[in-house]
């Protein structure tokens, strides 16, 4: 029977329960337990697919085509896993089942109700994911004491009567603040916090404290002595630039050890293989050869969780070369702008002192010239490149109008009347008017052409990718692109779909209409991302 360990947040929303949930998720894995990651999501969007990255961050993308949480994409990191769409449950996907259950008359005429009907719906999204697994971690998004979140507190407080106390373990992550004019820490924020859980009928078993810098003894004692738990069960959360150490910092402090204690675990001996991988991939990153400078051309540059994911693969192929990543984040509507000032000289103020530019994904016309600029200036400067969904259709457009001298070439998502739309969208997403759910989403089969620097990186003919947009190259401008130096070295082959292009002649410009970044993982960084780093180390 599985076991449940239920994580919730207090004081202050982005203490980074996902953070906290994944790296226990690994612990428990280290631990030879197998682990099965819930994020449950208290708004009411079916999912983040059309939310603005502003409001959410990263929409990540699981396998099968699901648009979920950022959270997901540290769970996969962490634990090495595929996750699905059972992994990420909203507020707005239990209310519309339940509502569809009552319009098909499921519930005889009842009146339906957030208790039992809406709670029920809850615990029954936990128990689906539990088959086959030791233990499910539970993430409830938002913090104690949201409205919207009450439904999924009450829904946990259920489970623990239900399945008994041995089988449900409560973690509460709190903020304790440290106050510089009284030069002390205040736990009163943290009090609060658990009353309020108390309140709801839920007392935490362990407090995750997220702090500035160590906590005193004096601290902790007070904090186990108020919120009724014990001393060893208050947890340190340090602040770490490096959220790849919180694994380590938790174990020092016994973490797994007590979760298992807690829920009459029988502990197992460490797999020192995975262990001793993750501490070498740590001490790489802490101890660093060199460092390495990355410019991400972007639109969303004020929010840096809009790029998750992009972030953190860049991190794991630095890690394997033993460099510290430097990200230059360059707004691509600033960059538009000042070009449209003081013409094209200027990008070499934006590109001189780095290695390599990254172009990733987004949606809208809003900087996209910005975007097409940089794409220019990597070329003509043999400067590494890496493209990103949006970031081919940018290099595509970009050597259209350029190389192929068809000036107003653009896509039809920007400009729909465009003469040379050599992106354009297919026929099968021609008069959709529900927006959620209706892209190319999730994985599919990319055939990669011999001989090329997608084909070095990947070692294989055929790999699977994940996907999210709606426009792709248009074939009718493929041959003329590939006559001029472009390389078509990637394609779906049963819709005939560009999915990765190259340069001839550049050292490495290579950009994807899928994310490789999703699948990127600590101890295995995506193949592409490691040849481009690779090749800004060489370029440095």
């Amino acid at each position: 029977m599985a076991k449940y360990v239920i994580i919730t947040g207090g004081v202050v929303s982005s203490l980074g329960k996902g953070i906290a949930t994944a790296s226990i998720g690994l612990l428990l894995k280290v631990r030879g337990f197998l682990v099965n990651p819930l994020k449950f999501d208290p708004y009411i969007n079916v999912d983040p697919g059309t939310m603005n990255p502003y409001q959410h961050g990263e929409v990540f993308v699981t396998e099968d085509g699901a648009e979920t949480d950022l959270d997901l994409g540290h769970y996969e990191r962490f634990l090495d896993v595929n996750l699905s769409k059972d992994n990420n449950v909203t507020a707005g996907q239990v209310y519309l089942s339940v509502i569809e259950k009552e319009r098909e008359g499921i519930f005889l005429g009842g009146t339906i109700q957030v208790v039992p009907h809406i709670t029920n719906e809850i615990k029954e999204r936990i128990r689906k994911i539990a088959n086959d697994h030791d233990i499910i971690l539970v993430e409830i998004g938002g913090t104690v004491g949201d409205i919207e979140g009450l439904p999924f507190l009450e829904a946990v407080r259920q489970l623990r009567l239900e399945e008994g106390k041995d089988n449900v373990l409560y973690v509460h992550l709190t903020l304790v603040p440290f106050i510089k004019s009284a030069n002390e820490f205040k736990t009163k924020p943290t009090q609060h916090s658990v009353n309020e859980l108390r309140r709801i009928g839920i007392q935490p078993d362990i407090i995750l404290c997220r702090t500035e810098r160590p906590l005193p003894k004096e601290a902790k004692e007070k904090i186990a002595l108020f919120c009724n738990v014990t001393k060893e069960a208050v947890i340190e959360g340090i602040d770490t630039d490096n959220i790849y150490k919180i694994p380590l910092i938790f174990k020092e402090q016994n973490l797994d050890w007590l979760i298992c204690q807690f829920l009459s675990l029988q502990t197992k001996e460490i797999n020192q293989k995975i262990w001793q991988n993750w501490l070498d991939f740590v001490n790489k990153l802490e101890n660093p050869k060199g460092e390495i400078s990355i410019g991400i051309v972007g639109k969303y540059t004020s929010l840096r969780d809009a790029y998750k994911s992009v972030i953190e693969a860049i991190t794991h192929a630095c890690g394997y070369f033993s460099f510290r990543p430097k990200i230059k984040w360059i707004e691509a509507t600033d960059l538009e702008e000042e070009v449209k000032k003081k013409g094209k000289e200027i990008l070499e103020e934006y590109f001189a002192d780095i290695s390599g530019i990254i172009v990733p994904g987004g949606f809208g016309v809003r900087g996209i010239e910005g975007k097409i600029f940089a794409c220019e200036y990597a070329r003509e400067n043999n400067l590494p490149f890496l493209g990103l969904c949006v970031g081919l259709q940018c290099a595509v457009i970009e050597f259209a109008r350029n190389v192929l001298l068809l000036k107003d070439a653009h896509s039809q998502e920007f400009d729909p009347n465009t003469k040379n739309p050599v992106i354009h969208l297919l026929e099968s997403q021609r008069g959709i008017k529900k927006k959620g759910g209706t892209m190319r989403l999730g994985a599919y089969p990319c055939l990669l052409k011999e001989g090329t620097i997608a084909y070095y990186a990947y070692q294989t003919k055929r790999v699977y990718e994940r996907h999210r947009h709606r426009y792709e190259v248009n074939n009718q401008y493929v041959n003329l692109l590939e006559k001029n130096g472009m390389v078509i070295s990637g394609f779906y082959e049963k819709e005939d779909l560009v999915e990765i292009i190259e340069l001839k002649g550049h050292p490495f410009f290579l950009a994807t209409q899928f994310h490789p970044e999703f699948k990127s993982r600590p101890l295995r960084p995506h193949p592409l991302f490691l040849k481009f780093i690779e090749a800004c180390i060489q370029k440095s």
